[in-house]
């Protein structure tokens, strides 16, 4: 995976946590959200419209921890609390001692200004890869990774090898897992209003692939409907305690 680097970092700008296109989103534009200090960002690559997929990475431990947001443009709550993360961890720096944080807010960018489940191909990104219960049809693609943005994940997990996974969804209201990853979902568990859930593995979804075939612990944090509506502030009092557990596990992140 081909990555530019754009080095600055800034104190995160509160006023520009949405990347939807009125803010300065449109194709080929990065997002106007700040990059809180102790993060870099890269552009990992572009989605159908050639809008830039952002990653932003801390640390250089030995340990890498991805989390990432709104593979579906229709749930956009991880995308202000995946930047209140950062600005949290800004202040935390134990958390990313021994730990390499990369975080993607938007992983669907057209899919946002749209507000579509889909991609601007209408493709369900999480049924577009390529795991051994995928179905090839008109929503999952009649092709694994026929998409930029599945490719994309699917290069970085494979090029960084995270040893677990955070995906941020709406509306199911539950915490899910899929491979080796029962233990971690309890213990987020402890630090959230929302119950352990196992939901099953979908077909040709990112947890079916990375989880169920990799190996690798993936988390499925699954949102009201309605967090939609909260402010960052809210969406962080509410959640922000079982994503700082998901970096700190095993031990506990006060």
């Amino acid at each position: 995976m081909k990555l530019s680097t754009n080095s600055s970092a800034f104190v995160i700008a509160a006023a520009a946590v949405l990347c939807v296109g009125v803010m300065g989103c449109g194709p080929g534009k990065r997002s106007t959200a700040a990059v809180p200090q102790h993060f870099t960002v890269q552009t990992a690559g572009y989605s159908v419209e050639n809008r830039p997929i952002d990653l932003y990475s801390a640390g250089d431990g030995p340990e890498t921890i991805f989390v990432f947001a709104t593979i579906h443009g229709d749930e956009q709550a991880g995308i202000p609390l995946t930047y209140r993360l950062m600005e949290r961890l800004r202040q935390r720096s134990d958390l990313t001692a021994g730990r390499r944080i990369l975080i993607i807010p938007n992983a669907n960018p057209d899919g946002v200004v749209r507000n579509t489940r889909g991609n601007a191909n209408g493709i369900d990104l999480n049924r577009n890869f390529p795991a051994a219960n995928r179905e090839n049809n008109t929503t999952s693609g009649y092709s694994a990774l026929s998409e930029p943005e599945s490719q994309l994940l699917y290069d970085l997990i494979n090029t960084h090898k995270p040893i677990r996974i955070i995906s941020i969804h709406q509306p199911l209201k539950c915490i899910d897992y899929d491979g080796p990853g029962e233990s971690l979902a309890h213990f987020m568990a402890a630090f959230s209003p929302m119950p352990v859930r196992k939901l099953g593995a979908r077909p040709g979804s990112f947890g079916s692939f990375a989880g169920e075939e990799l190996g690798i612990p993936v988390i499925t944090l699954e949102f009201a409907r309605e967090d939609d509506l909260l402010s960052p502030e809210d969406l962080w009092a509410r959640y922000g305690a079982s994503l700082l557990a998901a970096i700190s596990y095993p031990l506990p992140p006060y």
